[in-house]
């Protein structure tokens, strides 16, 4: 595999900029170097022979951080699979583009990303910002997990408006040095938005009032990278599940981190030493999974959007969308508009029932596969409260609106008339076929 890359990451023809979806077939890939493969093959080694000692040196200080990287695309050479091999290469460059982004850092899976970037900015005695609701695994990594290491949170609920944010983060500020604001938005599994400028706007009175700019990250899983870029809209790092959409077969997992070269080198170097890079073979399989990544999305977000539709309009019971398109409040829709280019296929719905009925529901239903993840090429259904979401204290699940009458829907490439069909017979399975929506 070459070790200079800039004769492999052609993004233009003659004056004309090449569009991500093009570049997901070739960009990080020369053949030549491959015997002409058309695809790359995977890079079954645990090892790289250096072309001379001298050169062994070089890589090693670079990439140990003892020598500073002399381009964007100077990773210090192949050493050794625990710190980069060229499968996972071609991924990180391509998730890169997708994100728009200066890099990437990709990982075994999705915590394992979140996890890398917290460790690598926060230390004992500092504070975290975060809106609620989280996914229940990072917000169990930051509620009790760090927590143990010193360091302490502030969630905020209403990320639509910056007063909520600024007010946590100066809270945060009376409690420790705060590095570090993470969100996730839209939010698993409500769908609530964070509004990436009003951040920024409370971020740079935080850094006025301080001297200070605490790192901004975005778990940009939901809609990313397709319908949402969070970098090029002013957020430093964006986390992502690599096993959700951007692999999208339920077949692997991984995770990524994408900003600039700057604000991941020190997620980049504790990944090596940690040991939580990605393998060859999952890395393949990611970089075929790109090629495809908003075709499928494209087609989950439409089904979606119809799926929604007979939700809102079913005729047996009456259900609270949590679905980008049908909520109604001004302020939602006008950041929705402006930082998002879809709705995605990932959404829930909230009936006024007990988790007996839900349970009943989920139970009925033959096409939708009762399961947890999402961004799948099948669709599943999972109950958040029972199962994702379950680490979560009850308190803050009541906050964040997730009641044992939420169920989530990930919405695959089924045919949605189809899908439309199991929710019609599992609705009149567990409620009846009532000729009129009740409360």
């Amino acid at each position: 595999m070459q070790k200079k890359k800039s004769s492999y990451k052609k993004t233009t023809i003659g004056e004309h900029d090449l569009k991500p979806e093009s570049l997901m077939m070739s960009y990080g890939y020369n053949p030549k170097f491959s015997e002409n493969a058309v695809k790359p093959p995977v890079f079954l080694t645990s090892t790289f022979v250096f072309d001379s000692a001298e050169e062994g040196e070089e890589f090693f200080h670079v990439t140990s951080g003892r020598k500073p990287r002399t381009s964007n695309d100077d990773l210090g050479g192949l050493i050794y699979s625990r710190f980069n091999h060229p499968n996972v290469e071609i991924v990180e460059d391509r998730i890169a583009v997708l994100e728009g982004s200066e890099g990437c850092v990709a990982f075994a899976s999705g915590m394992g990303a979140i996890s890398t970037t917290l460790l690598s900015y926060l230390r004992p005695g500092d504070t975290i910002v975060h809106s609620s609701p989280l996914y229940g695994g990072t917000e169990t990594l930051i509620g009790k997990v760090m927590t143990e290491f010193g360091v302490k949170s502030h969630a905020f609920t209403d990320g639509l408006d910056k007063d909520s944010m600024l007010a946590a983060m100066r809270k945060a500020i009376k409690d420790g040095n705060l590095k570090m604001v993470f969100i996730e938005t839209p939010a698993n599994p409500t769908n609530a938005l964070v509004d990436f400028q009003a951040l920024n706007e409370a971020l740079d009175i935080i850094e006025s009032e301080t001297g200070h700019r605490p790192v901004s990250v975005c778990d940009n899983t939901l809609m990313g990278p397709i319908f949402q870029q969070a970098v090029p809209q002013g957020i430093d790092l964006a986390v992502y599940s690599v096993t959700k959409y951007l692999g999208g077969h339920s077949d692997l997992v991984a995770g990524a981190v994408c900003g600039s070269k700057e604000k991941l080198a020190p997620i980049w170097g504790l990944r090596g030493a940690m040991g939580f890079n990605l393998d060859p073979h999952t890395s393949w399989m990611i970089s075929r999974s790109l090629e495809t990544v908003a075709i499928r999305m494209d087609r989950a977000n439409d089904s979606a959007k119809k799926v929604a539709q007979w939700i809102h309009d079913n005729p047996y019971i009456q259900a609270e969308l949590h679905h980008a398109d049908f909520k109604t409040d001004p302020k939602y829709q006008a950041v929705f508009k402006r930082q998002c280019k879809g709705a995605g296929s990932t959404f829930a719905f909230t009936v006024d029932a007990p988790k007996a009925t839900m349970f009943k529901f989920i139970n009925a239903l033959q096409l939708f596969k009762s399961a947890v993840s999402l961004g799948g090429s099948e669709s599943l259904i999972c109950h958040p409260a029972s199962t994702t979401h379950s680490g979560v204290p009850a308190e803050a699940r009541a906050k964040a609106k997730v009641t044992d009458g939420l169920v989530r829907l990930s919405i695959g490439l089924e045919h949605p008339d189809d899908l439309i069909a199991d929710l019609d017979q599992a609705f009149k399975a567990a409620f009846g076929n009532k000729a009129d929506k009740v409360a």
